[in-house]
């Protein structure tokens, strides 16, 4: 371990203390053992905190675990990253795997690789052409969704404008699996589903695409349905 200027580099193995740094970067196999805020957090290895994290910018090649909270204003996952309670990232891009044990807020998420969250995700704009498992509730004012393999659910999903495409597959074209998405609730102003299951499906205008399995929709404005799609009953409120 070396601290130069603020700077803590992590080349061999062990424990090191928190505190304030410039920038941490962890090429070997480091523990930090209390509080840690830095302006830029680099793990090419495999990193533990075993406290709180806070940091500018946070990029993880390795394998990056956060014991309890972590606060960040970029978010670049190539590896694994595992934060124990809440994450608040405000713009996250995971072209790895996010696994975050409470809640996960910020502005702008771009997912993809995959995330799994236990509590509710919160962005202004969330877009996923990955997957994600999200065991509470998914709002945005904007959700994206590209569906291109496995399953992504959450329990509710709300927000302003929501799309939800199946997306062909490129590495295999000949390939049978699709993506879908399953949730509860889905709820919207503008809201556009295809290859979706839920149960409730609400807003002001709603278009049902095909290979979606519908319990209800409850609509405002206007409501289109595909003939590849199946609704159980339709409510115009």
């Amino acid at each position: 371990m070396t601290v130069k200027n603020g700077n803590l580099i992590i080349n061999g193995s062990g424990s090191y203390p928190g505190g304030c740094y410039e920038k941490i970067s962890i090429r070997g196999e480091g523990t930090i053992v209390t509080d840690v805020e830095c302006s830029a957090f680099k793990v090419y290895g495999t990193s533990e905190a075993s406290e709180n994290v806070k940091t500018g910018s946070v990029k993880v090649f390795g394998e990056a675990e956060v014991k309890r909270n972590m606060e960040a204003e970029d978010t670049l996952v190539m590896g694994t990253m595992i934060v124990g309670g809440n994450a608040q990232l405000k713009k996250i891009k995971i072209l790895g795997l996010l696994e975050v044990g409470e809640g996960l807020t910020g502005d702008e998420a771009n997912i993809k690789g995959s995330i799994s969250v236990n509590g509710d995700v919160e962005y202004e704009t969330f877009e996923s052409s990955g997957g994600f498992e999200i065991k509470g509730l998914l709002t945005a004012d904007t959700i994206k969704v590209g569906l291109r393999f496995g399953q992504s659910s959450a329990e509710e999903i709300g927000g302003g404008k929501i799309t939800v495409k199946k997306k062909s597959n490129s590495l295999l074209p000949f390939g049978k699996e699709v993506g879908s998405l399953v949730a509860k609730v889905i709820e919207g102003d503008d809201i556009y589903l295809e290859n979706t299951k839920a149960d409730i499906v609400r807003g002001n205008k709603v278009k049902i695409g095909p290979g979606c399995h519908i319990g209800a929709v409850e609509y405002r404005g206007d409501f289109t349905q595909d003939p590849k799609a199946t609704i159980k009953t339709t409510i115009k409120i």
